[in-house]
């Protein structure tokens, strides 16, 4: 296992993030561990989670796992979504953070969390009352490090001008969608991400399966059985991309899952792309990606098989300009 540095931190993680969300659901206990063993034993040492994966039941299996060697891993949780029915479990709000953090230290069997994410922003809550609240777990040496997750730019942006004016522990990490076929991080967030030092972990990096070509031969998976993820991927012009791209892997003899994993892996600013599974096939057929050393004519090629997103401000970029003359 390769590891890299955790943007400014000083902390080393793997170049693989071991994603939960299947734990407890599509993966029971048993299939949880033995995720978690094999994951261990290539030396992956980041473990990502949130409070409501499966209503907290993905807290508790990892808990459970991790309490006998708990130093020895990055473990990263997540707030925001509805948990437990109350009318206030949910947002941003400094009650709600404050109080979600400690149910899942109490399901993590731990007494802090390397990173606790903002899971999404809340358009009813103060942002400054949000950071405040974070600030004060850290304080308290429950969270070690913020991070952020499907924030706009600008909203990551405002976020750090108030942890800098405050004087609050950064935003040191950003987790974003990015594939192939949602590459929309790269218009602002990436940029940012390199800009700020920022570390980047991506998830979705293979299209909820997308990517791997099953749906074209009409297999299951959650496109077809999570309606929030029928409509995050319903797009004929992902149904293309994956055509193009399992042609390529196919004509390259590339695994696609470990291939479109590689992709993401190659982009200069990713720290570590996300990567969850349901049983140790898919686990190990996705890991492949660490074995495939794209270069930059090869990830070119990759990227050519689906649309760029347009520049920031819509202008060529500035190479361009400087080839046809001002």
């Amino acid at each position: 296992m390769n590891y890299t540095y955790f943007g400014k931190t000083g902390l080393e993680v793997s170049k693989i993030c071991l994603g939960t969300m299947t734990f407890g659901n599509e993966a029971d206990e048993a299939m949880s561990f033995a995720l978690m063993d094999h994951a261990a034993s290539l030396g992956i040492n980041f473990f990502d989670c949130a409070h409501n994966y499966n209503k907290g039941l993905t807290e508790e299996i990892v808990g459970r796992w991790l309490k006998p060697h708990r130093n020895e891993y990055i473990i990263a949780t997540k707030v925001y979504f509805p948990y437990g029915g109350g009318r206030n479990d949910q947002g941003l709000s400094r009650r709600n953070i404050i109080a979600s953090l400690e149910r899942s230290l109490k399901r993590l069997q731990t007494e802090y969390v390397d990173i606790l994410y903002l899971h999404h922003w809340d358009e009813n809550c103060c942002l400054e009352s949000s950071l405040s609240a974070v600030n004060t777990l850290m304080e308290a040496g429950k969270v070690h490090y913020l991070g952020i997750s499907n924030f706009a730019a600008w909203q990551i942006a405002t976020a750090q001008g108030i942890c800098s004016r405050k004087g609050y522990e950064p935003v040191s990490c950003i987790q974003p969608m990015y594939s192939l076929v949602k590459r929309q991080a790269e218009v602002e967030l990436l940029p940012l991400a390199a800009y700020e030092g920022m570390a980047v972990f991506p998830y979705n990096v293979i299209g909820a399966g997308l990517l791997t070509g099953k749906y074209l031969e009409g297999k299951e998976g959650r496109l077809t059985e999570t309606e929030m993820y029928r409509q995050r991927y319903d797009n004929p012009q992902y149904v293309e991309v994956t055509r193009r791209f399992i042609d390529y892997a196919s004509k390259h003899a590339y695994s696609p899952a470990a291939l479109a994993a590689a992709w993401v892996l190659a982009h200069p600013t990713v720290t570590a792309p996300i990567i969850g599974a349901r049983n140790l096939e898919q686990f190990q057929d996705t890991l492949g990606c660490l074995d495939i050393n794209l270069s930059g004519e090869e990830r070119d090629a990759l990227s050519a098989l689906s649309p760029e997103p347009p520049h920031a401000t819509d202008r060529e970029p500035l190479e361009a300009m400087k080839a046809r003359g001002w």
